[in-house]
């Protein structure tokens, strides 16, 4: 408990002067920076309630990043709802999804699980295509804030801090929680957990329902932002791929590594494309051979060199708490 407070108290302050940044008037692309710092920081730490705290590795991230953009943007269209009251409905309707492909998948490990997530936003992308009351393949066309461009990029950016710090404090309480616990022990052993009375696959269900329904909610301002969505790109696998670099590059057991990878990430990003001049494509080979260089020689990530944010840290800091006692008794 005392590092949550630590951690909330250095949390805090920065966060403070993130969202008070925007009375600077810093240049409209220094907002659009970090909304996508943002926006990847929170679908990361999204990502690692389920793929980083038991261990899966969930390629599917996209999908449901996507049904949230559609979600929203169909209500928007159809009945004059804005995506800043209607986030809600597209996290909700990407949980679930993640509810209903969630059992059966979930029984899979390994490369199996693997395939079958990565096929899944593959899936969803041909659905949306073939419908023709989502826009079929010529996609959504949304309106316009009526504002000023500088003042339509400060609300997003403010929208999206406001996501990435609740997605943040969410995975801050499940790391520190019986239920956080439950999920570690099913990325030590989940036969051995088990044995010991974790209901695994509740839990598993139950963290893969919460991951996905913050990439929902991401994706509904998402889409809104672009002002423009297309299956080709809201389902696009390179956003799971992204994200689960991401999250192995700063560290999958704990919220702040996530939050460390997209950073990195993001800014890598901004100088291949915006001052190296390096095209979509050949960015995506470059962040496909960056992801096998972590898991093979960084399968711990950034925070894992520090003695502080390992794995068996956590568990200490469990059994000193005494919450570990109690975890078996889940489910």
């Amino acid at each position: 408990m005392e590092k949550q407070k630590r951690e909330l108290l250095i949390l805090t302050p920065v966060v403070v002067c993130l969202a008070l940044l925007p009375v600077l008037k810093p240049d409209i692309y220094y907002l659009s920076a970090f909304f996508s710092i943002f926006l990847y920081a929170a679908l990361a730490c999204g990502w690692n309630i389920f793929g980083g705290y038991t261990g899966y590795m969930n390629f599917g991230h996209a999908g449901f990043f996507g049904v949230g953009a559609y979600t929203s943007a169909l209500l928007l269209l159809k009945f004059g709802l804005s995506p800043f009251y209607t986030l809600i409905l597209g996290g909700a309707l990407a949980g679930v999804l993640a509810a209903i492909i969630g059992y059966p998948c979930l029984r899979l490990r390994g490369p199996y699980f693997v395939l079958v997530t990565f096929c899944l936003g593959l899936a969803v992308r041909i659905v949306v295509i073939n419908v023709e009351w989502t826009g079929s393949s010529t996609g959504l066309w949304l309106p316009f804030l009526k504002v000023s461009m500088f003042v339509n990029r400060v609300i997003f950016y403010e929208v999206m801090l406001a996501i990435m710090v609740l997605t943040i404090l969410v995975a801050m309480w499940i790391e520190r929680s019986k239920f956080g616990i439950g999920l570690r022990a099913i990325f030590q052993d989940e036969d051995s957990a088990e044995t010991q009375g974790v209901n695994a696959t509740k839990l598993k269900i139950a963290a893969f329902i919460v991951s996905a329904f913050f990439a929902g909610i991401a994706g509904s301002i998402y889409g809104y932002y672009r002002s423009y969505i297309h299956p080709d790109f809201i389902f696009d696998v390179s956003i799971s791929v992204l994200v689960v670099l991401m999250a192995l590059l700063g560290g999958r057991q704990s919220w702040v590594g996530p939050v460390i990878g997209a950073s990195i990430v993001v800014v890598i990003n901004e100088v291949l494309t915006a001052y190296v001049g390096i095209g979509a494509e050949f960015s995506r080979i470059i962040y496909g051979l960056l992801l096998v260089i972590v898991i093979m020689y960084l399968p711990n990530g950034l925070i894992g060199l520090s003695p502080h944010h390992s794995v068996g840290d956590l568990i200490k800091d469990d059994k000193e708490t005494g919450i570990g006692g109690n975890t078996n008794g889940e489910g």
